[in-house]
């Protein structure tokens, strides 16, 4: 597998875009991160008795009283900067975790955690652009394409995603046009039902666009 940061060093137009630059941590981060996706996964499945909401809240907010004096510029936060974890680091990604990454494709294996709940024991239909429009960056990353801003997005929804199942993600670049990356994406289970699948555009950012 190709290192995604070895190919960042490749690019040469940025747009704006900070460098990326892997975060080095402990197991520590990868501990806070999924206690934290836990605490994601409780606020939206439990119905709270008023006394155990407050002693949450005061915990909560110590929590932010706790980290707050750390944040930092965007570039130089721990979170989206560690590749080997779920979501690479990030809350607001999805926590699978890449298992190829070169000009061939991406692909990479997680599960919809009860978080990603829409409704009737599936995933919310919004959180399946998310999980593309991530991979899309990753893939043409990958390429060798530089930093590049989605066009359009346009996602099939084939079968009903299932949350708490191990599913697989990938797509590849279909072809290029000059600025534009044209690239195809496809959500499985592991028998390789397919559960929806996405085309979309990427477009190189100009110099001084962002």
């Amino acid at each position: 597998m190709t290192d995604p940061i070895e190919l960042d060093r490749e690019h040469d137009h940025h747009g704006g875009f900070p460098r990326f630059v892997p975060a080095q941590v402990g197991p520590e981060y990868g501990r806070l991160l999924e206690a934290l996706r836990t605490v994601q996964d409780l606020a939206v499945s439990t119905s709270l008795p008023a006394d155990v909401t407050e002693a949450a809240a005061g915990k909560a907010e110590e929590l932010i009283e706790l980290m707050a004096p750390h944040v930092v510029a965007e570039g130089h936060q721990t979170a989206g900067r560690v590749p080997g974890l779920p979501g690479r680091g990030s809350l607001l990604m999805l926590p699978w975790t890449i298992e190829q990454f070169d000009a061939e494709g991406v692909r990479s294996r997680g599960v919809f955690r009860r978080f990603h709940l829409g409704g009737n024991a599936a995933a919310h239909g919004g959180t399946l652009p998310l999980l593309f429009d991530d991979l899309m960056g990753l893939i043409q990353h990958a390429y060798g394409r530089p930093i590049s801003r989605t066009a359009y997005l346009h996602v099939n929804y084939r079968k009903v995603t299932p949350l708490d199942t191990e599913l697989i993600v990938e797509g590849a670049v279909d072809r290029v046009e000059g600025r534009k990356a044209f690239i195809t994406a496809r959500l499985t289970d592991l028998d390789g039902t397919l559960l929806a699948d996405c085309e979309a555009l990427m477009v190189q950012l100009l110099p001084g666009q962002q």
